[in-house]
């Protein structure tokens, strides 16, 4: 029986050993989101530039649209930033901004000297629609379809090579679906 008692430390270090190294597989910008299939939140804030105007959902509906996570503060949103504008001189489609935890005349001043990609751009200081969209940090994108839908999560940099790979197919099926055409 002593034996035996001898194995459960060996037991318990195979065990952590087989989880820690099924992590090593793991994509770590693929992050579970239970938004994906469920409406936005419902929220109420108010415009960055204009902190008199309230925008709601009700904003934002009827159309394919994106919805991306930003900060003055974040780095990695500043090297996307020029990507964000190419996508609004093409007119792709609506990107509105969630300007997360940041402070609004930074934000201004940003947008005002780097161009603003943003249709709307939402100031949420405190990141509590951030965190009801269940966001980890800046920057991340979702694509909303036309009823309001979020359809898929993306955290990291958006940039060219991942806008042709995950975006561009799945915007293309939402707007058909959108259309009625299948």
């Amino acid at each position: 029986m002593k034996r035996l008692v001898l194995f459960v430390p060996l037991v318990i270090f195979l065990g952590v050993a087989a989880f820690l190294f099924q992590g090593l597989y793991l994509n770590p910008k693929e992050l579970d989101s239970a938004l994906v299939g469920k409406p936005v939140p419902q929220f109420q804030l108010t415009q960055l530039e204009d902190p008199a105007v309230t925008i709601t959902n009700k904003d934002l509906a009827g159309e394919v649209y994106l919805i991306n996570v930003w900060a003055t503060w974040c780095p990695s949103c500043k090297y996307e930033h020029p990507f964000l504008n190419k996508l609004k001189q093409r007119g792709e489609m609506p990107i509105y901004g969630i300007n997360y935890r940041d402070e609004r005349m930074p934000a201004v001043r940003y947008l005002n000297k780097s161009g603003d990609p943003y249709s709307i751009n939402l100031f949420d200081p405190e990141g509590s629609f951030a965190f009801d969209l269940g966001v980890y940090g800046a920057p991340e994108t979702f694509v909303v379809d036309a009823k309001g839908i979020v359809r898929y999560r993306f955290a990291g940099v958006l940039e060219p090579g991942v806008w042709a790979r995950d975006f561009m197919p799945l915007i293309k099926q939402l707007r058909q679906e959108a259309k009625g055409i299948s």
